[in-house]
């Protein structure tokens, strides 16, 4: 390396040093929708220019939902290309998958012997399978120990959620702070980012977007899937502007010049139909089209995940050691 590399090099370094750490993680549960990417997936882009940045593929958790090997598959490699397709830079971003890093399960384990029944019973994954009579698994029960380990083996600054995920970052922070207590100080304590000014995108009838309620527009959809789904948005004959229109008409163009066309068109729920399936085509067909040059060399992209994970694997196994020091395990 000459001297100008070396130089190029240690500011690089240096740089990287000075970024606070992020993390944050995908269930690979099925093809994103546009309501994933303005409320969330848009924002690790964006973020990854500030902070260094850990995102990794859920894999472990989705098993609570996903049982079946072709589909967990197909939904892990999806969610790869999703990311990759939407700008997410792995030259910047360290992109793995969970059970690529076996200390994920190991530190779970640790983390369990010092956590009570109790606790974990006022965790809302829990709350909520129990109000639906489910027969809970231990998966289940267990998320809230999982996910502590997936935030705390990276030392985070900061975990970015909605507000409706903000127990989890709470639960991560309670098992540090009880693993310092007693074995000595060892988890740094993340903080919570709730993402404000975050999209709350309503599906084509009106409630949240969401594949559960069947009510979303695939954020790489097909012309045709973007037609029907709009087509398809519930509107009120008595209504001036259509507002389940205009609101996903809104993540597209600013009010200024949105309102004038509406206002201009009151009445005219076909022509506004119209003009929104146009926008949606010019905002996501780039991102299709990308999505499907990465998809024409599958091992490249797989590649990526795995240089991933390997980097990942270095942080993790490194506090990993520091854990079983602490808590003697380690005699040799």
């Amino acid at each position: 390396m000459d001297k100008k590399s070396q130089i190029q090099h240690s500011c690089v370094k240096i740089y990287l040093m000075g970024k606070k750490i992020l993390l944050s993680g995908i269930k690979p549960t099925g093809r994103p929708h546009i309501g994933n990417y303005f409320g969330a997936m848009r924002q690790f882009v964006e973020l990854a220019k500030d902070y260094k940045s850990y995102i990794f593929i859920a894999d472990y958790h989705a098993l609570n939902f996903i049982q079946n090997k072709a589909e967990m598959k197909e939904n892990i490699i999806g969610v790869l290309l999703d990311y990759l397709a939407i700008g997410l830079d792995p030259k910047e971003v360290t992109l793995y998958k969970q059970s690529d890093v076996s200390d994920h399960t190991e530190l779970t384990w640790v983390f369990d012997t010092i956590t009570t029944m109790p606790y974990l019973m006022r965790a809302h994954a829990y709350k909520d399978a129990e109000a639906k009579s489910k027969e809970i698994v231990v998966g289940t029960f267990n998320y809230p120990m999982l996910m502590a380990t997936d935030i705390l083996l990276y030392s985070p600054d900061v975990v970015p959620v909605g507000q409706d995920q903000k127990q989890h970052v709470e639960i991560a922070r309670d098992t540090a702070e009880k693993f310092n207590h007693i074995f000595g100080e060892t988890f740094k304590l993340p903080e919570v980012m709730i993402m404000k000014d975050v999209a709350v995108v309503p599906g084509t009838d009106g409630r949240k977007m969401s594949k559960s309620y069947g009510n979303t527009i695939p954020l790489f959809a097909e012309y045709v899937e973007i037609k029907k789904a709009v087509m398809s948005i519930v509107t009120d004959s008595g209504e001036g502007i259509p507002k389940n229109v205009y609101a996903i008409h809104s993540l597209l163009r600013p009010a200024s010049e949105l309102l004038p066309i509406y206002e201009n068109k009151t009445g005219k729920y076909k022509e506004l139909k119209e003009l929104l399936i146009e926008d949606l085509e010019k905002f996501i067909a780039p991102l299709r089209e990308k999505r499907k040059e990465f998809e024409k060399d599958i091992p490249k992209a797989l590649a990526i995940l795995k240089a991933g994970g390997e980097k990942a694997k270095e942080v993790a196994s490194k506090k990993m050691d520091e854990v079983r020091e602490k808590i003697g395990v380690n005699v040799y």
